[in-house]
Protein backbone atom coordinates (compact mmCIF):
# COMPACT_ATOMS: atom_id res chain seq x y z
CA UNK A 1 0.00 0.00 0.00
CA UNK A 2 2.82 2.70 0.48
CA UNK A 3 5.15 1.82 -2.34
CA UNK A 4 6.17 4.89 -3.98
CA UNK A 5 7.15 4.21 -7.85
CA UNK A 6 9.47 7.13 -8.69
CA UNK A 7 8.90 7.72 -12.68
CA UNK A 8 5.63 5.68 -13.07
CA UNK A 9 4.40 5.81 -16.91
CA UNK A 10 3.42 9.49 -18.05
CA UNK A 11 5.48 10.91 -14.84
CA UNK A 12 3.24 13.02 -12.03
CA UNK A 13 4.29 15.15 -9.96
CA UNK A 14 4.47 15.30 -6.09
CA UNK A 15 2.99 17.12 -3.22
CA UNK A 16 0.25 19.66 -2.99
CA UNK A 17 1.25 20.81 -6.67
CA UNK A 18 0.98 17.42 -7.70
CA UNK A 19 -2.31 16.75 -6.36
CA UNK A 20 -3.76 19.98 -7.64
CA UNK A 21 -2.81 18.95 -11.11
CA UNK A 22 -4.00 15.34 -11.06
CA UNK A 23 -7.31 17.07 -9.35
CA UNK A 24 -7.79 19.19 -12.49
CA UNK A 25 -6.45 16.82 -15.19
CA UNK A 26 -8.65 14.11 -13.44
CA UNK A 27 -11.97 16.13 -13.95
CA UNK A 28 -11.38 17.61 -17.80
CA UNK A 29 -9.03 14.78 -19.19
CA UNK A 30 -10.30 11.84 -17.38
CA UNK A 31 -9.07 8.89 -20.09
CA UNK A 32 -5.90 11.02 -20.58
CA UNK A 33 -4.95 10.70 -17.05
CA UNK A 34 -6.34 7.00 -16.66
CA UNK A 35 -4.45 5.86 -18.83
CA UNK A 36 -0.94 7.77 -18.43
CA UNK A 37 -1.33 8.38 -14.68
CA UNK A 38 -2.15 4.80 -13.22
CA UNK A 39 1.56 2.81 -12.54
CA UNK A 40 1.33 -0.92 -11.29
CA UNK A 41 2.02 -1.30 -7.54
CA UNK A 42 1.92 2.59 -6.99
CA UNK A 43 -0.44 2.89 -4.28
CA UNK A 44 0.46 5.56 -2.45
CA UNK A 45 -0.03 8.91 -4.68
CA UNK A 46 -3.88 7.45 -5.20
CA UNK A 47 -4.41 6.95 -1.54
CA UNK A 48 -2.92 10.58 -0.79
CA UNK A 49 -5.37 11.37 -3.44
CA UNK A 50 -8.06 10.53 -1.94
CA UNK A 51 -7.09 11.31 1.80
CA UNK A 52 -6.92 14.98 0.21
CA UNK A 53 -10.43 14.54 -1.30
CA UNK A 54 -11.75 13.42 2.29
CA UNK A 55 -10.16 16.14 3.82
CA UNK A 56 -11.80 18.54 1.63
CA UNK A 57 -14.83 16.98 1.75
CA UNK A 58 -15.04 16.20 5.29
CA UNK A 59 -13.86 19.87 5.90
CA UNK A 60 -16.81 21.38 3.85
CA UNK A 61 -19.18 19.51 5.63
CA UNK A 62 -18.24 20.66 9.05
CA UNK A 63 -18.33 24.40 7.49
CA UNK A 64 -21.20 24.17 6.21
CA UNK A 65 -23.44 21.51 7.84
CA UNK A 66 -21.97 19.79 10.56
CA UNK A 67 -24.94 18.07 11.66
CA UNK A 68 -24.31 15.50 8.40
CA UNK A 69 -21.39 14.18 10.23
CA UNK A 70 -21.92 11.63 12.12
CA UNK A 71 -20.94 11.31 15.50
CA UNK A 72 -19.87 14.88 15.36
CA UNK A 73 -21.72 16.93 17.91
CA UNK A 74 -21.54 14.22 19.80
CA UNK A 75 -17.65 14.58 19.89
CA UNK A 76 -17.93 18.21 20.09
CA UNK A 77 -20.21 17.85 23.42
CA UNK A 78 -17.76 15.75 24.68
CA UNK A 79 -14.63 17.83 24.61
CA UNK A 80 -16.25 21.38 24.51
CA UNK A 81 -14.06 22.69 21.75
CA UNK A 82 -15.01 22.91 18.47
CA UNK A 83 -11.24 23.21 17.08
CA UNK A 84 -10.57 20.00 19.05
CA UNK A 85 -13.57 17.94 17.77
CA UNK A 86 -13.13 19.27 13.90
CA UNK A 87 -9.19 17.55 14.53
CA UNK A 88 -10.34 14.43 15.86
CA UNK A 89 -13.48 14.05 13.20
CA UNK A 90 -10.70 15.14 10.33
CA UNK A 91 -7.85 12.48 11.52
CA UNK A 92 -10.18 9.88 11.74
CA UNK A 93 -12.19 10.44 8.19
CA UNK A 94 -8.69 10.87 6.69
CA UNK A 95 -6.42 8.72 8.22
CA UNK A 96 -8.93 6.00 9.17
CA UNK A 97 -11.75 5.66 7.63
CA UNK A 98 -10.90 6.88 3.80
CA UNK A 99 -7.78 4.05 3.83
CA UNK A 100 -10.24 1.76 5.17
CA UNK A 101 -13.33 2.26 2.58
CA UNK A 102 -10.95 2.46 -0.38
CA UNK A 103 -9.43 -1.03 0.25
CA UNK A 104 -12.79 -2.25 0.78
CA UNK A 105 -14.12 -0.46 -2.42
CA UNK A 106 -10.49 -1.72 -4.61
CA UNK A 107 -11.55 -5.42 -2.97
CA UNK A 108 -15.22 -5.60 -3.92
CA UNK A 109 -13.76 -3.78 -7.51
CA UNK A 110 -11.59 -6.88 -7.75
CA UNK A 111 -14.00 -9.31 -7.00
CA UNK A 112 -16.20 -7.70 -9.46
CA UNK A 113 -13.96 -7.23 -12.46
CA UNK A 114 -13.38 -11.62 -11.80
CA UNK A 115 -16.09 -12.45 -13.94
CA UNK A 116 -16.07 -9.87 -16.68
CA UNK A 117 -12.33 -9.22 -17.43
CA UNK A 118 -9.97 -11.72 -18.08
CA UNK A 119 -6.55 -9.83 -18.40
CA UNK A 120 -7.25 -7.53 -16.17
CA UNK A 121 -4.58 -4.63 -14.06
CA UNK A 122 -3.42 -5.32 -10.91
CA UNK A 123 -5.65 -4.65 -7.14
CA UNK A 124 -2.94 -2.20 -7.11
CA UNK A 125 -4.21 -0.49 -10.25
CA UNK A 126 -7.48 -0.63 -9.15
CA UNK A 127 -6.92 0.85 -5.54
CA UNK A 128 -5.93 4.28 -7.91
CA UNK A 129 -8.76 4.30 -10.08
CA UNK A 130 -11.22 4.53 -7.47
CA UNK A 131 -9.02 6.84 -5.35
CA UNK A 132 -8.52 9.41 -8.35
CA UNK A 133 -12.22 8.62 -9.35
CA UNK A 134 -13.52 10.91 -5.99
CA UNK A 135 -12.08 13.82 -7.52
CA UNK A 136 -15.49 15.35 -7.81
CA UNK A 137 -16.41 14.31 -4.27
CA UNK A 138 -14.90 17.47 -3.15
CA UNK A 139 -17.99 19.27 -4.31
CA UNK A 140 -20.67 16.67 -2.87
CA UNK A 141 -20.41 18.94 0.89
CA UNK A 142 -22.02 21.72 -0.56
CA UNK A 143 -25.02 21.55 0.95
CA UNK A 144 -27.71 21.40 -2.41
CA UNK A 145 -28.75 18.21 -3.18
CA UNK A 146 -28.46 18.98 -7.11
CA UNK A 147 -25.06 19.45 -6.46
CA UNK A 148 -24.18 16.49 -4.68
CA UNK A 149 -25.93 14.40 -6.98
CA UNK A 150 -24.17 15.67 -9.77
CA UNK A 151 -21.06 15.15 -8.19
CA UNK A 152 -21.34 11.75 -6.91
CA UNK A 153 -22.70 10.87 -10.21
CA UNK A 154 -19.53 12.60 -12.48
CA UNK A 155 -17.70 10.28 -9.85
CA UNK A 156 -19.25 7.38 -10.81
CA UNK A 157 -18.42 7.88 -14.61
CA UNK A 158 -14.61 8.52 -13.59
CA UNK A 159 -14.90 5.09 -12.21
CA UNK A 160 -16.42 3.10 -14.69
CA UNK A 161 -14.18 4.92 -17.12
CA UNK A 162 -10.93 4.04 -15.10
CA UNK A 163 -11.96 0.80 -15.00
CA UNK A 164 -12.26 0.48 -18.87
CA UNK A 165 -9.16 2.60 -19.81
CA UNK A 166 -6.80 0.75 -17.23
CA UNK A 167 -8.54 -2.67 -17.13
CA UNK A 168 -8.32 -2.43 -20.97
CA UNK A 169 -12.23 -3.88 -20.93
CA UNK A 170 -15.32 -2.12 -22.61
CA UNK A 171 -17.39 0.36 -21.30
CA UNK A 172 -20.54 -2.19 -20.79
CA UNK A 173 -17.80 -4.51 -18.85
CA UNK A 174 -16.72 -1.77 -16.72
CA UNK A 175 -20.05 -0.50 -15.96
CA UNK A 176 -20.79 -4.24 -14.60
CA UNK A 177 -17.69 -4.04 -12.75
CA UNK A 178 -17.58 -0.89 -11.41
CA UNK A 179 -21.48 -0.59 -10.24
CA UNK A 180 -20.99 -2.43 -6.55
CA UNK A 181 -18.00 -0.06 -5.58
CA UNK A 182 -19.55 2.67 -7.03
CA UNK A 183 -22.31 2.20 -5.07
CA UNK A 184 -20.26 1.41 -2.15
CA UNK A 185 -17.75 5.03 -2.39
CA UNK A 186 -20.63 7.53 -4.05
CA UNK A 187 -23.97 6.21 -3.20
CA UNK A 188 -22.92 5.47 0.45
CA UNK A 189 -19.66 7.18 1.76
CA UNK A 190 -20.35 10.15 -0.33
CA UNK A 191 -24.17 10.32 0.23
CA UNK A 192 -25.39 9.75 -3.25
CA UNK A 193 -28.25 8.29 -2.27
CA UNK A 194 -29.41 10.76 -0.08
CA UNK A 195 -28.91 13.49 -2.85
CA UNK A 196 -31.12 11.19 -5.10
CA UNK A 197 -33.54 10.69 -2.25
CA UNK A 198 -33.65 14.70 -1.81
CA UNK A 199 -33.52 15.64 -5.78
CA UNK A 200 -36.47 12.64 -6.51
CA UNK A 201 -38.21 12.55 -3.79
CA UNK A 202 -38.02 9.24 -4.21
CA UNK A 203 -36.92 6.97 -1.28
CA UNK A 204 -34.20 4.29 -1.59
CA UNK A 205 -33.20 3.83 2.38
CA UNK A 206 -35.98 1.71 4.52
CA UNK A 207 -36.86 3.93 6.91
CA UNK A 208 -37.60 2.98 10.36
CA UNK A 209 -41.76 2.90 11.59
CA UNK A 210 -40.91 4.41 14.83
CA UNK A 211 -39.46 7.37 13.30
Amino acid sequence: MTQWVENPRGGRERGPRGLLRAWVEVLVRPRRFFRNGVAPGDQAPGLAFAIAVTFVYVGSQMAFAPAAISGYERIAAATGSVYLSGAIVLGIACFLVAPLALHLAAALGTLSLLPVVNNRAGVSETVQVIGYATAPAVFAAVPIPGVQLVAVLYGCVLLILGFSVVHETSLPRAIVAGFVPAMFVFGLAFGGIAAFEAVSGVAITPTSATG
